[in-house]
């Protein structure tokens, strides 16, 4: 039985090579020629808007065009706007509005249409946890209406929504499963290489744009704005997303084989330690542990040995000076919880928040960051916690839809399925999905950048279910005929 003779029953064939047209090529290169080039003139004023308006039509362009490009580019986006953005506002002066960086959101709303378009018949093929999370933003937005103004509202509501077309999106196109897996692969791997690399740098030389942002911004949780001092952020925003980035990319590292993993690998394990969030480093080896649990033998085998190469290569790194010092103290800060500020403060703001989070039943809403206290004075929200920030900002009303579909998908997910131990991407996917779901807890890893990660890859492996499902029944009726 081949490939050929399955398809004639219409079974998708995992090998078919897609490759976008020149005309993509060219969009791009013109792309990226006229944000260097504004960028370099020092025409913010230019380039800021036609950057998002530009950014949006090629979106939409793929969208219609060419779908799993455009996943590649909306992936691409989140891994590179921060670092333009930066880049502008070195040559043209700092921008308070932060205009550039509402290109990823468009980028990825592109897919509402599929959202709008197919959720509600969606109930019936498995899409209950898109429709019920839904429910729950509705609410909080409306709250958040009445509590704030629609302006700050619509503006809080792009960090929870844009995870969850976008997620949607795969779920629906499951039939495209083999060509996302080969996009994703190949963006997160050159990704992680990239970023990798800047990151280093980053660390090392502290260029110029990235010294500018850091003191026109005040943020000093990022480090100091000088070599060896900086806590690594790479080309992304903050080191809390560009480490979910990093612990994402490396274990997808792990199906991978070719030229560039080894330095990929180098690169990136190098950075996602320089980030200093050591959440991420324990969700990274939880993830790493449930991949090693999913897959064959075989596999496994394979798995183990590149994890040896890999460490092989990174110790000697993570060892030499100048990123032994940092990375030490912060390694040694895990055996010493109770003298670290950090930790403590965040167990502080934990024990605060829990009470007044199941304390507020309608929620505060979304964009609502004041709470009014017993003397009507407006006190600030913190509360460093994806799970209580949930409750605290949808309310019950929302927060137990939102997070119910987070969990329902999480469990679909995670039901056993004999495709996972051969498919090493899809292991590799639900590994990625545990791995930020277990840091909900101690992060709001639902919102931005974060929550598309956490989102889209609960989907991928839902959609790669469906997939490997339809495959296996194709297969089963092709037999039966023959």
């Amino acid at each position: 039985m081949n490939y050929s003779q399955l398809n004639s029953y219409n079974l998708p064939n995992p090998n078919q090579e897609t490759e976008p047209p020149k005309l993509t090529w060219i969009i791009l290169g013109a792309f990226i020629l006229f944000t260097a080039a504004g960028t370099a003139a020092g025409a913010g004023s230019l380039v800021r808007p036609g950057y998002v308006l530009f950014s949006f039509l090629i979106a939409i362009f793929l969208y219609l065009k060419h779908p799993p490009f455009y996943v590649g580019f909306t992936w691409w986006m989140w891994f590179t706007t921060p670092l333009i953005s930066r880049l502008i506002d070195y040559r043209s002066g700092f921008d308070q509005s932060r205009l550039v960086l509402v290109a990823q959101y468009l980028v990825t709303l592109v897919c509402l249409h599929t959202f709008l378009k197919d959720l509600p018949k969606s109930y019936r093929q498995g899409g209950l946890p898109f429709i019920i999370a839904s429910i729950g933003l509705a609410y909080g937005f409306m709250i958040g209406i009445i509590q704030t103004s629609p302006v700050t509202a619509v503006r809080s509501l792009l960090d929870w929504l844009v995870p969850i077309p976008f997620a949607f999106y795969f779920f629906m196109n499951w039939r495209s499963y083999p060509q996302f897996r080969k996009i994703i692969k190949q963006v997160f791997i050159w990704g992680v290489l990239f970023t990798g690399v800047y990151g280093i740098i980053q660390y090392l030389v502290a260029p110029e744009w990235d010294r500018f942002w850091l003191i026109s911004t005040e943020l000093k949780s990022f480090g100091d704005p000088e070599p060896l001092k900086i806590r690594v952020w790479s080309t992304m925003s903050s080191p809390g997303p560009f480490a979910t980035m990093m612990m994402s990319g490396l274990l997808l590292l792990f199906t991978s084989t070719g030229p560039i993993t080894i330095p990929a690998a180098g690169a990136g394990y190098l950075t996602f330690l320089l980030t200093l969030v050591r959440t991420l480093w324990g969700c990274w080896f939880v993830g790493l542990l449930s991949m090693l649990s999913a897959i064959k033998p075989r596999l496994q085998m394979r798995l183990f040995m590149t994890l040896l190469v890999m460490v092989l290569c990174v110790v000697p790194l993570a060892n030499m000076e100048p990123f032994s010092d940092a990375i030490n103290a912060r390694l040694q800060s895990l055996t010493q919880l109770d003298k670290d500020d950090s930790a403590n403060v965040r167990q502080e703001i934990y024990a605060e928040g829990i009470d007044k989070a199941l304390t507020n039943y309608l929620g505060t809403g979304i964009g609502n960051t004041f709470i009014v206290d017993d003397e009507g004075k407006l006190i600030p929200i913190v509360i460093d916690s994806g799970i209580l920030d949930t409750i605290f900002t949808l309310g019950w009303f929302g927060g137990i839809p939102y997070l119910g579909g987070i969990i329902l998908l999480f469990m679909k997910g995670f039901q056993s399925n004999a495709a996972t131990r051969s498919d090493s991407f899809m292991a590799a996917s639900r590994a990625v999905a545990l791995g930020n779901f277990c840091a909900l807890p101690i992060g709001s890893a639902m919102l931005g950048f974060s929550g598309v990660v956490l989102w889209s890859f609960l989907a991928i492996v839902m959609a790669a279910q469906k997939y490997h499902a339809h495959q296996k029944s194709l297969q089963n009726q092709f037999h039966q005929l023959y």
